[in-house]
């Protein structure tokens, strides 16, 4: 030790013609406090600097001021503090903005947004000169589906694992859940489709997998595991947009052709939109706070319905015994003249009349209803939410004869289409106005694998596929109206 600060003295007082000079910083916890005296500084705040710091110099080149790390780190903070504080007022000026307007569309306020781009097959394609098959894998939310299809829309093979039960006691999807049901569903279920299709992953031409919107941990199972299937048996691979598969699925088996109106209503998403064609879709209406499918489940909750089969199914069964007269609630934005939706308040007045009918029939808080009250209130609020689907349907329907090309032609579909009294009411509508009424089968309105992999068959026609090694997954993914 007394050796080496002999030779850190030398140093230190070697005459600047060597072309060198030692600048000695202190550093308490290794040199004694005479020697530090000899130091020249023991300001504590270069006590972060390296003890010897070697530089080229003249002779009369003064050493480097040392930089102080308490300096760096203030301005770090501030510059921090000012990027925070900038981006919370940006967002605050964006919820500003976007107050009364719905959300669906994208006015710049998404990083991430569905782009079309036509003949870009960035994997390859199967021939299509002749029939293909497609893998299409679904994990966006609760359920793990997997099926098989061929171009021609033959459903060679399907599975489904359903969560329903996971989820029952919650009051709603748990994401973490979701997540581990599908991790342990994946394998499972793309077996049980090729098996019931007779096929082996090797005798599919291309796999396709929803990338979102949706849950993103959910997302995240579905997409890997197309990306390892897609990459060890070298097929080409479509990643596919949740809404766009809903849509698509009305042309399954069908003569539907661009352009036409449809009506997306599900458990996550409302929105009435112009399709114009694959990847080709303007939202000309959305929900400003909440999906009609989320509001039935909150009603079947409010009600104590079991939900195993979920939300919209009990509410809509209970409302077939109920008079819709006996409770009256508020049709929503009656005299808003835009297809935009909202559900908020309709689930508030709903509450409200819930806990009027508790207090009338004497019951205490946690008392449970009779059937027949729960069936009228059931059937009052479905009533009311199909006079507001109805309201916003005749305006899109009014506000696209101006449209060039017409269009006459409407297609329902998401979870919510499979409700059978919604079905009839927008089909009469329909008939009023000599459109063309379009609907998939009850079973395929809901998530699936087909609109995976029927989405995918489509867009292969149009020459896409994508890359699995580099394919993301995104909660929010809005159709651009630019």
């Amino acid at each position: 030790m007394l050796r080496f600060l002999l030779v850190l003295l030398m140093f230190f007082r070697s005459p600047p013609s060597l072309g060198f000079r030692f600048v000695v910083s202190p550093c308490a916890s290794l040199i004694s406090p005479p020697v530090r005296s000899l130091l020249p500084s023991s300001n504590p705040k270069f006590r972060s600097d390296s003890l010897l710091r070697l530089y080229s110099s003249s002779a009369d080149t003064p050493p480097p001021a040392p930089v102080s790390s308490d300096n760096i780190n203030n301005d770090d903070d501030e510059s921090r503090r000012t990027q925070n504080k900038n981006a919370n007022k940006n967002s605050k000026q964006n919820r500003r903005d976007n107050i009364g307007k719905a959300k669906a569309v994208d006015r710049g306020q998404y990083q991430n947004r569905y782009v079309h781009r036509p003949n870009n097959p960035l994997s390859g394609l199967p021939d299509t000169s002749k029939p293909f098959t497609v893998l299409g894998i679904e994990t966006s939310c609760d359920d793990t589906g997997v099926a098989v299809v061929e171009s021609t829309g033959k459903i060679l093979g399907e599975s489904i694992a359903s969560q329903a039960g996971i989820h029952e006691n919650f009051g709603g999807i748990v994401p973490g859940l979701a997540k581990e049901a599908h991790a342990a569903n994946i394998q499972a279920t793309i077996a049980d489709a090729l098996d019931k299709a007779g096929m082996d992953v090797r005798d599919v031409d291309a796999i396709a997998v929803t990338v979102g919107p949706g849950l993103e941990i959910c997302l995240r199972v579905g997409c890997e595991a197309a990306k390892t299937l897609a990459i060890a048996h070298s097929k080409p691979f479509v990643g596919v947009h949740h809404l766009e598969a809903h849509i698509l699925m009305s042309r399954l088996n069908s003569s539907l052709e661009f352009p036409f109106l449809s009506l997306l209503v599900s458990g996550g998403h409302c929105q009435l939109l112009r399709c114009d064609g694959i990847g080709s879709y303007e939202v000309i209406g959305g929900t400003l706070d909440d999906s009609l499918g989320e509001a039935y489940d909150k009603v079947a909750r409010m009600l104590n319905l079991p939900v195993g089969g979920g939300g919209g199914p009990a509410v809509e069964a209970l409302a077939k015994n109920g008079d819709p007269s006996v409770v009256k609630l508020p049709i929503p934005m009656q005299h808003r003249k835009d297809c935009d939706f909202s559900f908020a308040g309709l689930k508030n007045a709903f509450r409200m009349a819930v806990n009027k009918m508790k207090e009338i029939r004497g019951l205490e808080e946690g008392g449970d209803l009779a059937e027949q009250d729960k069936a009228d209130l059931a059937a009052s609020f479905q009533n009311v939410a199909i006079k507001h689907l109805e309201q916003r349907l005749k305006l899109a329907i009014s506000n696209t004869k101006r449209d060039t090309p017409a269009i006459d032609k409407l297609v329902v579909v998401g979870g919510v289409a499979a409700n059978k009294a919604i079905r009839e009411s927008l089909s009469n509508i329909c008939e009023a106005n000599e459109w063309d009424f379009f609907v998939p089968e009850a079973r395929l309105c809901t998530d699936n694998g087909v609109m995976a992999a029927w989405a995918g068959i489509e867009k292969i026609n149009c020459n896409i596929s994508d890359v699995p090694t580099t394919q993301e997954v995104f909660a929010r993914y809005p159709f651009s109206n630019n």
